[in-house]
């Protein structure tokens, strides 16, 4: 009885360590959670105040009993915003497209294809890695202006096209399928270009996903290569439209209406973020894991 005792005070202590730990790092998860998420409060808050009562705060408020959404129908009508997002909606669908389908391809390739030196030429493709994205930007930078693509789509998107680090991905992904399958459709007599849409596609779909998701966040929030090759107002992408809308737009002291255009921009990248977010963990965790 002594030694059932001694072990049920045991269990007991050992219950209430686990209870403390665990209240503790929640308690520490909601603190961090509240650093994080408050320079969008921040941003939300300052977008709802008007002109007159933001600069009329000596000391900044941490909440307004008279928010007003005229700084929001004020980004849309005195600024081209819409016509900023509709561009960038355009670079990113397309940019996201011909990227995804080029690393698909290339992955499949040196996942599957057996050519002569295919190790040593993704050794190579893998070192570009390593070369300083200031270098890649100014060799780009004089082959756009050489072909006379500034101030064009083009010119915007075949820069993006490839991506090293999204194809080593999706290679390590491809690799993890069994290759039975690959020798059954062989003999099946399906052809690579089949057996990459009918099996690999779907089996590697969350990867795919989450490439696919990452490169609408990357064209987004894309800010130099659209500043360097575009200066006509018509082609501008949010990223360097909302620098624009600051320098001729509502102008520097017009802190509300600015908070409001970067509402706009950012609630598209949130709620994908938000609605793919177990696609992405589950991409990113499948595509580092090997057997």
């Amino acid at each position: 009885m002594m030694e059932q005792a001694e072990y049920e005070k045991k269990e007991k202590a050992a219950a209430r360590r686990n209870k403390i730990r665990k209240i503790l790092t929640y308690v520490g998860l909601g603190f961090w959670a509240l650093i994080v998420l408050f320079p969008f409060y921040w941003m939300l808050l300052t977008s709802a105040k008007s002109y007159g009562a933001y600069n009329a705060e000596h000391i900044p408020a941490f909440f307004t009993l008279s928010p007003t959404f005229q700084n929001y129908i004020d980004a849309f009508t005195q600024v081209p915003l819409l016509g900023y997002l509709l561009n960038t909606l355009i670079f990113a669908v397309i940019t996201t497209v011909l990227m995804v389908a080029v690393s698909v391809l290339a992955a499949y390739a040196f996942a599957r294809l057996s050519f002569r030196g295919k190790n040593l030429l993704f050794t190579l493709f893998l070192s570009l890695m390593m070369i300083p994205s200031e270098l890649v930007v100014i060799t780009n930078f004089v082959t756009v202006t050489n072909l006379d693509l500034r101030n064009t789509f083009t010119g915007l998107v075949l820069p993006s096209v490839t991506s090293v680090f999204y194809i080593y991905l999706l290679k390590e992904n491809f690799e993890q399928v069994p290759d039975e399958l690959y020798r059954a459709a062989k003999v099946d007599g399906t052809s690579d270009l089949k057996y990459l849409l009918k099996v690999m596609v779907p089996i590697c779909r969350p990867t795919i996903v989450t490439v696919t998701i990452l490169k609408i966040i990357e064209c987004w929030n894309s800010y130099v290569w659209p500043r360097l090759v575009t200066d006509d107002p018509a082609y501008y992408l949010v990223s360097n439209g909302i620098q624009e809308i600051r320098e001729n737009g509502f102008g520097r002291e017009n802190i509300p209406a600015m908070m409001a255009a970067v509402v706009v921009i950012s609630v598209p990248l949130i709620i994908l973020f938000l609605a793919f977010r177990k696609k992405i963990m589950e991409g990113v965790s499948r595509g580092g894991m090997k057997g």
